[in-house]
């Protein structure tokens, strides 16, 4: 494939060696697959950073690992590189490592792997588990700093947690559930991705609390275990809705919000009203199509601008700051007060 990039910086983006590169580029054989995916994916990247490539100053190179479904990853990876030009005169590169689902040791193996080639820091969607919090302590050890992003690490050496309070984001959809759903009898369908994010289980926490205190009558139901992957989620919500005739509204914390609709229209059962989570591709056009009631949105550009300096700070290029980083604010949207590009994406 056609290119302008040299091989020592193709193998710097994927991770390489320039030999395994160069092989890969020239067709010599020997490679596995999924290594000859690495470098394509890392020109890929390349092409789309060309900018931030050629741009003179002090270079960070970065990794973004997550877990989670491709429709987040996909705007984790717009945001970041929508906001590296704003970061001159210093240079951030970044590499991504994402997977939708998968065993914990891979990830694990992903992280070790980064301890062992080096990075100037990561930033790191993964399940709170204590093999993902010793390898981040592995990073650290290493002097490689770790920013969590949206669901945190705390018993971990992470450098610092950037994304909202997940917490006040449920207790704030239970209180626009109970507005919108009033006196109406229903019970109410929570959906979580995985119960190890502990992200999602603060959400569902804060949700819970605040039903009971103002709802106590109102009954939940849990589906679970999905990946928020719309394939899984479908099975899952269709079997809760035949199971509880009386589910007439949605608090999707973990995603898979499409696969959750079509289960209600499989049934010709009514959803008076759904809260979800974040202004990805999926749900910017649910929310202009009127199937969704609310999106509890944060900016992705704003946390990723905020990993990226705390990452500088551990490096001394930025002036020390003692302020703890403060959860990012939560933004109620509706089809009426969407963001200019959520907009646009819904379309595209």
């Amino acid at each position: 494939m056609g290119h302008p990039f040299p091989v020592r910086e193709i193998a710097r983006q994927a991770g390489l060696s320039e030999a395994t590169v160069d092989r890969v580029l020239n067709g010599r054989g020997g490679v596995r697959e999924s290594t000859a995916q690495e470098v394509h994916r890392a020109i890929a990247d390349l092409d789309r950073q060309r900018t931030q490539v050629r741009l003179v100053g002090r270079t960070f190179m970065i990794d973004i690992v997550m877990q989670a479904p491709e429709r987040f990853t996909t705007a984790v990876r717009a945001a970041l590189e929508a906001e590296l030009p704003s970061l001159h005169p210093a240079v951030l590169r970044s590499r991504f490592r994402f997977r939708e689902r998968g065993p914990v040791g891979e990830l694990v193996g992903t992280l070790d792997r980064i301890a062992r080639r080096g990075s100037q820091g990561v930033i790191l969607k993964a399940p709170d588990v204590p093999e993902v919090t010793a390898a981040v302590g592995r990073l650290e050890a290493a002097g490689i700093p770790v920013v969590t992003l949206v669901t945190d690490l705390p018993a971990s050496m992470r450098l610092a947690y950037v994304g909202i309070d997940n917490r006040a984001a449920g207790a704030t959809a239970a209180y626009l559930l109970g507005q919108w759903l009033g006196e109406r009898p229903g019970h109410v369908l929570t959906t979580v991705s995985r119960g190890f994010f502990r992200g999602e289980e603060e959400r569902e926490m804060g949700f819970r609390a605040a039903i009971r205190a103002r709802h106590p009558v109102r009954r939940l139901v849990e589906v679970t275990d999905s990946d928020g992957l719309d394939a899984t989620q479908y099975d899952l919500v269709l079997a809760a809705l035949r199971d509880d005739p009386g589910i007439k509204a949605v608090y999707s914390i973990g995603g898979g919000n499409v696969a959750t609709l079509d289960a209600f229209d499989a049934l010709n059962r009514p959803c008076e009203v759904f809260i979800a989570h974040d202004l990805d591709h999926d749900n910017a056009g649910l929310l202009r199509a009127g199937r969704l009631s609310a999106v509890l949105h944060h900016d992705l550009r704003q946390d990723m601008r905020r990993a990226c300096r705390v990452i500088m700070r551990a490096h001394g290029a930025l002036p020390a700051d003692t302020a703890p980083v403060l959860p990012s604010p939560i933004q109620v949207v509706t089809p009426y007060n969407m963001p200019p590009e959520s907009a646009g994406a819904a379309d595209s």
